[in-house]
C-alpha cells in the first residue's frame, strides 16, 4: 500500500526545527512509515542538511504549484512560500522567522483541508517570534483550532510511559481553574476516548487528576471545586461507557499511569501534566492536537526551538520521528495517498 504523505512544518528557522528535520529526512526509516513533504524555507532546510552532514536533493516548489516528484530517499519535496528567511541569524527572536513559521503551518492546513496529505507535523515555533510576527496566539495548538474552526479540542502529550491530555493549557494557574467546568471535563474525557479508540486502543482506561492537594480530600482543601467542575463531567462520561475514574491526586496519579493502571491521564493545567511527561521523556514525548474539525491530525515535538544550541548541529531528533509515527498511526485511513502531477 502506498505510504501516507505527511507534511513537516519547519516551524522558526532561528531555532533547531531544520536541523531535526534534515536528520529525519535522511533516516530512510523515515521513509518505511511515510513520505515526507516539508513546508518551509528551503534554503533554511539546505542550511540544515549541511550543518548535520545529511545528503538528500531538495525539490523546491509554490504551494499553488504541483510538487515536481514523489518524496523519496534522497529527494526531498519542499513546499516553499518563498519567504526567504534560510539565512536569519541562529538563537534570536525574529520576527520574519516568527511569521514563517505561522505561515507554513497555514499552508500545511490548507493541504489537510484539501486532503492533499495525512497528518501535519510540527517542528518548534517561539512563542515571542510569533507575537513579534504580528499572530498573537500562545502556540501551534491554538492556531490550529482558529484556522480550522474548531471549539473543541485538547493538548495531548504522549511518551513511551504515559498519555496525558489537559483541560486547560496556555493560561495563568488562576484562569485556568476558572475555565474549568463539567462541560470540559466531559469533553476532554470524551476527546481521549475517541481518539485512542481510533487509534485502536478499545475501551481505554481514563483517570481525572484532581485540581486541589489530594483531589481536595473530601472538601479539606480548596473550595469543593472537584466536585463543582469535575464531578459531573465524569459522572455523565460514565454514564456513556466511558472507563473514566477521578478525580483522584495528581502526586499519585501519574506513577500509578507509568505503572499501567491507566492508558490517559486527564490533567487540569499546563504544569499538572507538562512536568511529569517531560521529566519522564523529553526526548521522545510528543504533542497531538486532538479533536481537529475535519479530522486533521497534528502531531509534534515536546520541546521547543533552543536557541542555545540551535545551528550546531548537535539537536536530538527522536521528538520529530516519534511524532512522525504517532501520525501515521493517527491519520484518516486513505488519505493523503496521491502521488506528485
Amino acid at each position: 500500500m502506498t505510504a501516507p504523505l505527511i507534511a513537516i512544518t519547519l516551524g522558526d528557522v532561528c531555532g533547531i526545527g531544520p536541523e531535526i528535520t534534515a536528520r529525519v529526512l535522511a533516516d530512510d526509516s523515515t521513509y518505511a512509515l511515510c513520505r515526507p513533504i516539508v513546508v518551509g524555507d528551503a534554503g533554511a532546510l539546505a542550511r540544515a542538511r549541511d550543518i548535520v552532514g545529511a545528503d538528500f536533493e531538495i525539490h523546491r516548489c509554490a504551494p499553488e504549484q504541483p510538487r515536481p516528484r514523489d518524496p523519496a530517499p534522497g529527494h526531498v519535496v519542499c513546499v516553499d512560500p518563498g519567504l526567504d528567511i534560510g539565512a536569519l541569524a541562529f538563537g534570536e527572536v525574529n520576527e520574519r522567522a516568527g511569521h514563517g513559521a505561522f505561515e507554513f503551518l497555514r499552508i500545511a492546513i490548507e493541504m489537510a483541508q484539501q486532503h492533499t496529505i495525512a497528518a501535519i507535523v510540527t517542528a518548534p515555533l517561539n512563542k515571542a517570534a510569533l507575537h513579534a510576527g504580528g499572530h498573537l496566539f500562545p502556540g501551534h495548538t491554538e492556531i490550529l483550532a482558529e484556522l480550522t474552526n474548531t471549539d473543541a479540542y485538547a493538548m495531548m502529550l504522549a511518551t513511551p510511559q504515559m498519555k496525558v491530555i489537559h483541560l486547560t493549557t496556555h493560561v495563568g494557574i488562576i484562569e485556568a481553574i476558572r475555565r474549568i467546568n463539567p462541560q470540559r471535563t466531559y469533553q476532554v474525557i470524551r476527546l481521549a476516548h475517541d481518539t485512542l479508540t481510533a487509534a485502536g486502543e478499545a475501551n481505554p482506561r481514563i483517570a481525572v487528576c484532581g485540581i486541589n492537594p489530594h483531589a481536595g480530600e473530601n472538601g479539606l482543601f480548596g473550595e469543593g471545586e472537584e466536585e463543582e467542575k469535575l464531578v459531573p463531567g465524569i459522572e455523565r462520561a460514565q454514564a456513556e461507557g466511558v472507563d473514566v475514574t477521578g478525580p483522584l491526586p495528581a502526586d499519585t496519579l501519574f506513577f500509578r499511569a507509568v505503572r499501567g493502571d491507566f492508558d490517559v491521564v486527564v490533567a487540569c493545567y499546563h504544569d499538572q501534566g507538562h512536568g511529569p511527561v517531560k521529566v519522564l521523556s523529553l526526548d521522545e514525548g510528543i504533542n497531538i492536537t486532538v479533536g481537529l474539525k475535519g479530522g486533521i491530525i497534528r502531531t509534534s515535538v515536546d520541546h521547543g526551538t533552543a536557541f542555545d544550541i540551535a545551528g550546531q548541529g548537535i539537536a536530538r531528533h527522536e521528538s520529530l520521528s516519534a511524532a512522525i509515527r504517532y501520525a501515521v498511526q493517527l491519520a484518516p485511513e486513505g488519505r493523503g495517498l496521491g502521488t506528485a502531477a
